[in-house]
């Protein structure tokens, strides 16, 4: 089985052999840098039609295509210039074109007509591909293929078709009509994708890499492949565990109902009764509560005869043997809606309910009150943590929030085991590294709900908290800092949104609001 850059289609064996990029060494090792066309900025018309810079061959190999594309170049919106000037014979072989081609090369940036071009050629070389591809795909410069029987990367999965132009070499002067055939809806749509493929498969050489293992992993007869809709649409098959369910319903990227229920996982580590009692009986009263799962992480053993027997709700009892076991895909778990709380959360049911009804139009994101935010520390060359009341937020604990149960799966079997023992061995951190996954895989930020600044009491409860530790930030921070090298790059995301309830602190009668107990919070 061979694994190989710019493959021909009739050397190729399908579903066997695997097409990857070529790459330059400059391509990033580990995590990736986004696409350079702005997400929320796609203007359908730029400087140029169209843009080709690089060599020419005036013999051998790759020559016929690149040698006639001064043919094309007009100087205003079709930009195709070469150069002559590479190997050490090109003098003795330059033909007549070579000095004026030299010179039109000379005045344009490559950069710059990647990001001012809609389109960007890509013939062929000495190989059927080039470096060019993956740097087009990264510009947001949609790729115009000149190059017949290249079998583009991963092409058995990747829809190249909703990407690239594809034309015929042979056919060369027809190029322009093709492209200012192309409507701005399609022009717009095109570049998505090429920022989508980008980010999710190529912006990396462990992207690239993973990408083969799930190629060939899917041809196995004991695995199953996948709809290439996995693959086309957010957010990418390196993102999808096929041992999760069956159904892509069942995920929280798709647009299924995620349902009306929600399992509460109570994180106990100090083992007060009093102060958990509290919490039980505010979930308890959720009209949208299915059952509540009780981690017991304490060197307390449960109580024999506990004071929430009384509560009416499903509660089930785990010990548990490690920080992390909050996050783990327990059966119990039915809903697709997960409520993860400490135990010394002071949540309301009103809180409780509003959360969650914002959560089921955001099921892929994290949604709860606590938030947080990270920093880049110039003095120490570092990332940072703050707890401080800002207008922006990367990070919404998980100590009072909604997310969806997929997350389990892939917190448990998708990061490396460096993460988890850095979790385990500080018991710390655990929140923001599921705040790290999140925002990996979605590429968005998390929502905050209403304006709550604090959801714990436990000075009133008498109790120590790590909370009130000055060293609990140190650590968070080199749990962040870690994190951040295992990724190879900073995942997490700001935001300044925050969702209330209608009529909130409106100067109207409390009894029209439907969330009456939200404003009498004491934050």
């Amino acid at each position: 089985m061979l694994a190989k850059a710019s493959m021909s289609t009739s050397r190729l064996r399908p579903e066997f052999d695997v097409s990857v990029p070529l790459f330059s060494k400059q391509h990033l090792e580990r995590g990736g840098e986004p696409g350079q066309a702005s997400e929320n900025n796609f203007p359908s018309a730029k400087k140029y039609l169209a843009a080709f810079k690089g060599k020419r061959y005036v013999h051998g190999i790759g020559s016929e295509t690149r040698n006639a594309l001064y043919h094309l170049h007009n100087g205003k919106d079709l930009v195709f210039v070469t150069t002559c000037r590479h190997g050490k014979s090109w003098r003795e072989l330059q033909d007549e074109h070579c000095q004026q081609d030299n010179q039109e090369y000379d005045t344009y940036d490559y950069e710059v007509l990647l990001l001012n071009s809609t389109f960007c050629l890509v013939p062929r070389g000495r190989r059927l591909g080039s470096f060019r591809f993956l740097e087009a795909l990264r510009a947001g410069c949609i790729p115009v293929i000149l190059s017949n029987g290249w079998a583009l990367p991963f092409h058995e999965r990747i829809d190249w078709a909703q990407a690239v132009i594809f034309a015929d070499e042979r056919l060369l002067l027809q190029i322009p009509d093709i492209l200012r055939s192309v409507s701005n809806s399609q022009i717009l749509q095109l570049r998505q994708q090429t920022q989508f493929l980008w980010e999710r498969y190529f912006s990396s050489i462990e992207k690239i890499i993973f990408t083969v293992f799930e190629n060939v992993r899917e041809r196995l007869p004991w695995e199953g492949s996948r709809e290439k809709l996995t693959w086309n649409t957010y957010p990418g098959a390196l993102a999808i565990l096929p041992q999760f369910a069956d159904s892509q319903q069942e995920l929280p990227f798709s647009n299924h109902d995620p349902g009306n229920q929600f399992t509460a996982i109570i994180y106990s580590q100090l083992g007060s009764t009093a102060v958990l009692y509290r919490l039980l009986r505010s979930v308890a009263k959720s009209k949208y509560l299915d059952k509540i799962i009780l981690m017991w992480n304490s060197d307390i053993p449960v109580p024999r005869r506990p004071r929430w027997q009384g509560i009416r709700a499903s509660i089930h009892v785990i010990v548990a043997n490690g920080i992390s076991q909050r996050f783990y895909p327990h059966p119990q778990i039915k809903t697709s809606a997960i409520l993860s709380l400490d135990e010394d959360a002071t949540l309301n049911t009103d809180e409780i309910d509003f959360a969650f009804v914002v959560w089921q139009s955001f099921p892929d994101r994290i949604v709860g009150y606590p938030a947080r935010s990270h920093y880049w520390d110039d003095s120490k060359r570092s990332w940072g943590y703050t707890s401080k009341w800002t207008n922006d937020y990367s990070i919404v604990l998980t100590g009072a929030a909604f997310y969806h149960r997929y997350y389990n799966t892939l917190y448990t079997e998708l990061l490396s085991s460096t993460l988890h023992k850095t979790v385990e061995q500080s018991q710390n951190c655990e929140d923001i590294l599921m705040n790290f996954l999140v925002s990996h895989v979605t590429r968005r930020p998390p929502i905050k709900v209403t304006q709550r600044k604090l959801y714990k009491d436990t000075t009133a409860a008498g109790i120590r908290s790590s909370w009130n530790d000055p060293d609990h930030f140190i650590q968070r921070q080199t749990c962040m800092n870690t994190f951040v090298a295992v990724f190879g790059y900073m995942p997490l995301l700001r935001s300044n949104m925050r969702l209330d309830p209608v009529l909130f602190k409106d100067p109207v009668s409390n009894m029209r609001k439907k969330y009456r107990q939200i404003e009498l919070v004491n934050n």
